[in-house]
């Protein structure tokens, strides 16, 4: 089980968030043309609540990951 300092510690470690904001950029981009594209081409009103969703759970969804992955390889 990861420790929470060391959790944090690797989350905000610049090799990781910096691979995991490139993802979320890339996915997160994407997912605001899936489900609010239609507003986007119309000019309608956008839901940023949605669209900085779009771009957050990606964001945390690589950065744990990449912490798990990183515990697992320290472990062997």
């Amino acid at each position: 089980m990861i420790q929470r300092k060391t959790f944090w510690r690797l989350a905000m470690s610049r090799c990781i968030a910096r691979q995991s904001l490139r993802l979320s950029l890339f996915v997160g981009t994407l997912l605001n043309l899936i489900n609010q594209g239609s507003a986007i081409w119309t000019g309608a009103e956008i839901d940023w609540t949605l669209g900085i969703l779009n771009f957050f759970v990606p964001y945390a969804v690589a950065t744990y990951s990449a912490v798990r992955n990183e515990q697992r390889s320290s472990d062997v």
